[in-house]
């Protein structure tokens, strides 16, 4: 898969790092290529269809703090930006030479954006701080990377159990599986996401919202046209997921059941379009925030399975190795063994 992203991104990376290159203001997508017209499906809607890979993971979702508000890498910065993403994606091969098998065998970050970050708003290009309630929710938040001791299901969050990744974090470029791949049909947008096989089925014909009791691990859109731009509104989350990935230098950030997220995906040349994410959360942050990035059309890139955890027993086997054998307080008997070994080697001393 590696070779096959690499492929796709030396044809379609000057056509995506050419969009945050402009000089547009910060928050504004691009202007349309002069002279390019829309294509439109036979029902008359702006042709969305094929696939458009996120395969731009060297820009991080949050802004390094030591860039502050500058919002664009200088010509220097970006340069040392390609080269690494140049390096890490020649792990493969490096590996190979080696006779090794690592993360240079399956990871797939693609390059680098010009943008420092993939969130644009606030100025600092990072999430707002979290409320009281949402600070309390992110210290009890459990993953796979958190915990070394598993007693039930509680103790993994919804992308190690296989469910979702939620909203945003499924809209986000990650480090392998990038397909995102969208269908339509008269009355319907289809976004098909290769990782965790998720389908957001996206309704266009004016229904009303599902009743608020309703609550889903990625919500309910709604969506419409403004002009060629489609507008996706989502709301009737279950509070259940992370709002973005949680991971060894990710902190975890809570969503609420009072989340809500607009998107826009706004075509502004042949195969590229421009994506957006307003996300506010009143229960779980101090402020809304903003992302957005290019997204490049790319038929040549082939979605795979994903299995996840081959015969789901992954879950089932963390909790035996810890809670089953190491019973209710393994820290506990792992010390006290430990005593009772020391004890052991003084005696024979």
């Amino acid at each position: 898969m590696t070779a096959r992203c690499l492929a796709a991104a030396a044809i379609a990376l000057p056509l995506v790092l050419a969009c945050p290159a402009m000089a547009q203001p910060v928050g504004d997508p691009p202007p349309a290529e002069e002279g390019w017209e829309m294509p439109r499906t036979s029902w008359g809607d702006p042709d969305l269809t094929g696939m458009w890979p996120l395969d731009t993971g060297r820009t991080p979702v949050q802004r390094n703090p030591s860039y502050g508000e500058q919002a664009y890498l200088t010509e220097e910065q970006y340069e040392a930006a390609r080269e690494a993403a140049q390096t890490a994606s020649e792990g493969y091969e490096r590996e190979g030479e080696a006779g090794t098998i690592g993360v240079g065998h399956w990871f797939e970050y693609g390059d680098a954006l010009r943008q420092t970050s993939l969130i644009m708003e606030p100025a600092n290009g990072r999430i707002p701080p979290l409320t009281e309630k949402g600070e309390q929710l992110a210290a009890n938040m459990e993953s796979s990377w958190s915990d070394d001791y598993f007693y039930d299901l509680g103790d993994f969050n919804s992308l190690d159990r296989c469910i979702s990744r939620g909203l945003t974090a499924t809209m986000v470029p990650f480090p392998y599986n990038n397909g995102v791949e969208i269908f339509q049909s008269p009355g319907y947008v289809v976004m098909k996401i290769e990782l965790v096989s998720d389908a957001r089925i996206i309704p266009l014909d004016g229904r009303p919202p599902i009743p608020g009791q309703i609550e889903q691990w990625m919500g309910e859109s709604r969506g419409r046209w403004e002009g060629n731009s489609l507008v996706i509104e989502t709301t009737n989350f279950n509070g259940g997921t992370p709002m973005v990935i949680v991971g060894p230098t990710n902190q975890p950030i809570p969503t609420s059941k009072s989340m809500k997220v607009v998107e826009r995906l706004t075509p502004v040349g042949p195969d590229r379009l421009y994506y957006e994410a307003w996300v506010e959360d009143p229960e779980v942050l101090t402020g809304p925030w903003k992302m957005q990035y290019p997204w490049i059309r790319d038929e040549d890139y082939e979605a795979y399975e994903y299995a996840c955890h081959e015969g789901n027993t992954t879950i089932r086997a963390y909790i035996e190795a810890t809670h089953v054998r190491f019973g209710k307080d393994p820290r506990a008997q792992l010390e006290a063994r430990a005593a009772v070994a020391l004890a052991g080697n003084r005696s024979t001393d």
